[in-house]
């Protein structure tokens, strides 16, 4: 299991409820290290430890822009997670299973339309 580690890293960095309350800030636009810090009651030194957590997860970059640190969202490494996550609740396997049944049976009632009534009749005696 190749994305194990990936997907362990960005589990741990979105388990903290202030974590996960910094990336959907950054959803919606980048913000400073400053703007951030300034939306919650916790010191500075520790959004910074929350900021290099995402950082390093992959789930944020950042840029200086002149003397101001400006994180963004990057959604990529939650991929991995998001198709772990799927793969357990098994949502896509059905849905590909009820897909094949039916495409099945819009298949057979075109064969039988096809066919006639005689030709049905056929099938049933044979």
């Amino acid at each position: 299991m190749s994305y194990a580690l990936p997907v362990n890293e960005v589990a741990v960095a979105i388990a903290d409820p202030v974590r996960r309350h910094i990336l959907t800030m950054l959803r919606d636009e980048p913000l400073s290290a400053g703007d951030i810090a300034q939306r919650f009651t916790i010191s500075r030194p520790a959004i910074s430890r929350h900021l290099r957590v995402l950082r390093e997860s992959g789930l944020v970059r950042d840029e200086l822009v002149g003397r101001q640190r400006i994180y963004r969202l990057d959604p990529a490494p939650l991929a991995p997670l998001v198709g772990w996550l799927a793969g357990l609740a098994g949502t896509d396997r059905w849905e590909q299973h009820l897909d094949a049944l039916e495409t099945e049976v819009y298949r057979t009632r075109r064969e039988r339309r096809s066919r006639g009534p005689a030709g049905h009749r056929r099938e049933h005696t044979a």
